[in-house]
C-alpha cells in the first residue's frame, strides 16, 4: 500500500506516553486514521492497512477514493442513522462493499433545538451545528445527553447488539481492509476502535490514547467554542458539553471503561458477554490483524 510519510504524535493518555496511529494522506475525509502500528500486550503489532477509522465519506475526492481502493478497502461500515445521511450520503469506495449499521447514541442536539433557539444563536434559519452546541451547553437535557453518550453506547442493549454485529462483519471480511465510520469519526467510531483494540490485545493506555487522538483533529473547534461558552458565562460543566459534541470527551470515556471493569471485571469479559465474542473469534481476529 502506498502512503505518504506518516504523521506521528505522542499523547499522554496516562503516565506512560503512547504513540498514536498514522493519519492517512487524504484531503477531504476528516479524522482518517489507520490503526496499524499499535503494539499489543503479547508483543505483536497491528498490521498496517487493515483497520481504518474515519469520519463520513460524503466529501471524499476522487483521489481519496482511489487511495482507499488501493489499500484495498474491502468493506465500509457506516454507523450513521437515516437523518444523518441527508445530504451526506457516502461516496462509494471502488470495489468495496457498503454496509449500513446505524447506532443511536442520542447525541443529535441540533435536532432538539427550537426555531427560536436557532435564530437566537445564529441570526438566521439556516444554522450551524457548532453554534447550536454553544446553546446546548447551557441546556440541562443536552448536558445529560453528553454525560450519558458513552454509557449509552456501551451499556444500552440495542447498541451492544449493533457492536456485536460490527464484529461479525469484521470477522466475515477475510481479505482487504475494513473501514468504519460515523459522522465525525469520534464517538461511535471511537468506541468501535476501543472494542477492536481490546479484542486484539491492546492495553488500556493504548485504547485511551487512540480514543483521545481525535482531539488533535478537532482541537481548534473545541477551543474556539469553549471560549464562546465561557464568554456567555459557562463554567467547566458547560465546556464539557462542547468537548463531548465537538471533540471526544476522554474523561467520560475513561469513566465508562471504569464502569465496564466494575460490572464485568475486564474488557475481555465484556466482549465475551454482551458482544458475544468467542475465544475462537478473538483468535481469528488476532491471527488476521496482528504480525
Amino acid at each position: 500500500m502506498k502512503r505518504l510519510l506518516p504523521l506521528f504524535f505522542t499523547i499522554m493518555a496516562s503516565s506512560v506516553p503512547v504513540p498514536a496511529q498514522q493519519f492517512l494522506p487524504v484531503k477531504s475525509i476528516v479524522n482518517a486514521r489507520d490503526l496499524g502500528g499499535y503494539a499489543m500486550r503479547d508483543g505483536r503489532r497491528l498490521k498496517d492497512g487493515a483497520l481504518i477509522r474515519t469520519a463520513h465519506l460524503a466529501d471524499a475526492t476522487d483521489a481519496d477514493l482511489r487511495y482507499l481502493s488501493a489499500i484495498p478497502v474491502a468493506k465500509v461500515i457506516d454507523f450513521r442513522q437515516d437523518d444523518e445521511l441527508q445530504g451526506k450520503t457516502d461516496r462509494m469506495v471502488p470495489g468495496a462493499e457498503y454496509v449500513s449499521l446505524p447506532i443511536d447514541a442520542s447525541g443529535n442536539v441540533a435536532a432538539q433545538a427550537t426555531e427560536k433557539e436557532k435564530k437566537r444563536f445564529t441570526g438566521r434559519k439556516k444554522f450551524e451545528v457548532k453554534k447550536i452546541i454553544v446553546m446546548a451547553a447551557f441546556n440541562e437535557k443536552a448536558k445529560k445527553v453528553a454525560e450519558a453518550m458513552y454509557p449509552t453506547l456501551l451499556f444500552n442493549p440495542e447498541c451492544q447488539e449493533q457492536f456485536a454485529r460490527f464484529f461479525r462483519l469484521v470477522l466475515e471480511t477475510e481479505s482487504g481492509a475494513v473501514l468504519y465510520h460515523c459522522t465525525q469519526g469520534k464517538d461511535r467510531t471511537g468506541i468501535a476502535s476501543a472494542l477492536l483494540l481490546a479484542a486484539l490485545g491492546a492495553d488500556r493506555e493504548t485504547i485511551v490514547a487512540d480514543f483521545d487522538a481525535t482531539n488533535r483533529v478537532y482541537e481548534d473547534d473545541v477551543r474556539k467554542y469553549s471560549r464562546k461558552v465561557r464568554f456567555w458565562g459557562g463554567k467547566d460543566e458547560e465546556v464539557a458539553v462542547v468537548k463531548s459534541f465537538l471533540g471526544a470527551n476522554t474523561d467520560n470515556f475513561v469513566k465508562a471503561l471504569d464502569r465496564i471493569e466494575r460490572e464485568y471485571g475486564t474488557l475481555d469479559a465484556y466482549l465475551k458477554g454482551p458482544l458475544s465474542l468467542s475465544d475462537s473469534d478473538i483468535l481469528t481476529l488476532r491471527e488476521r490483524y496482528l504480525e
